[in-house]
């Protein structure tokens, strides 16, 4: 494998991700150019050795024992330009970064990623959102490692995007880059948005706690966190697990919770709720 740095062995990964909890993984490499990710998926790939890439591990829960392959965060890579008025941005740059980005040239149809902790390359997998506005508004298209080792341009069209999905999840694409297109806009304007949005999410959102967000999507035409609630399980634990008091619909870390507490807590809510109003819950939560 070639010589990648920042590589870290044997190295608990829960400090890594936005839940804190996980065990030990082998190899932690973090890259720092879309180049070095690419030499070391395909060179994982060659040698047949199992890896995962990551960003923020904003959404994902890594299990209590740990992960025996490599483990490939992207956020050393942060290439944002501006490219023939519209905006390119590597896999590793923040949602947060974007949206900023996107604000300081006039670009209007980002705001709603401010705040969003995960990163280009989740948020396009995700098709992430958030008060009213999702990555599929503005992006154009992106640039992927295919299975067969091949970097292809890959449009929306072609990604299959819709609430919390894209083609991403179901086949062996690594995002490298994506490109979007936004309308014109005054920069003042934007920015109450932004702000106006980040002051929702510290009143309504247990901000002070590890947590990977939204726990659950959507349910179509109503609310998970209203669900959660209305069945009686704000506040409830499970170990240093807890549906948080603060917003039903995120599922905190009290401090110190294991994944199987998490994961447990998810169950629990699951069949409480289905019990209490006949909706099965979906977790938005990627569980590994």
């Amino acid at each position: 494998m070639k010589s990648i740095p920042n590589l870290q062995e044997n190295i608990r990964i829960a400090p890594y991700t936005s839940m804190r909890v996980g065990g030990t993984v082998r190899r932690l490499y973090r890259p720092e150019s879309v180049e070095q990710l690419t030499d070391l998926v395909l060179s994982c790939r060659e040698e047949g050795v199992p890896y995962l890439v990551i960003g923020n591990a904003s959404n994902l829960l890594f299990p209590d024992e740990g992960y025996q392959g490599a483990v490939i965060s992207t956020v050393g890579i942060k290439e944002l330009s501006l490219q023939g008025g519209k905006i390119v941005a590597s896999c590793g740059v923040s949602l947060s970064a974007l949206s900023v980005f996107a604000m300081e040239h006039g670009m209007d149809g980002l705001a709603f990623a401010y705040g969003i902790p995960g990163t280009v390359g989740g948020g396009v997998y995700m098709n992430a959102g958030a008060y009213g506005g999702e990555i599929s508004d503005c992006l154009e298209s992106i640039l992927a490692l295919t299975k067969d080792g091949a970097i292809r341009t890959l449009s929306r069209e072609e990604l299959s995007l819709s609430y919390r999905h894209s083609r991403l999840q179901e086949e062996e694409l690594l995002l490298l880059s994506a490109t979007f297109r936004c309308e014109e806009g005054i920069p003042a304007e934007i920015k109450s948005v932004m702000d106006r949005n980040m002051a929702s999410r510290k009143e309504k959102q247990p901000l002070e706690y590890p947590s990977c967000g939204s726990a659950f999507k959507r349910p179509a035409g109503q609310f998970a966190g209203a669900l959660i609630q209305e069945a009686g399980l704000k506040g409830f634990s499970i170990g240093g697990a807890q549906v948080s008091e603060k917003h039903a619909g995120f599922v905190i870390n009290k401090g110190s919770a294991t994944a199987e507490d998490v994961k447990a807590l998810l169950a629990h809510v699951q069949k409480i709720v289905y019990e209490n109003s006949g909706v099965l819950l979906e977790p938005e939560i990627q569980i590994l």
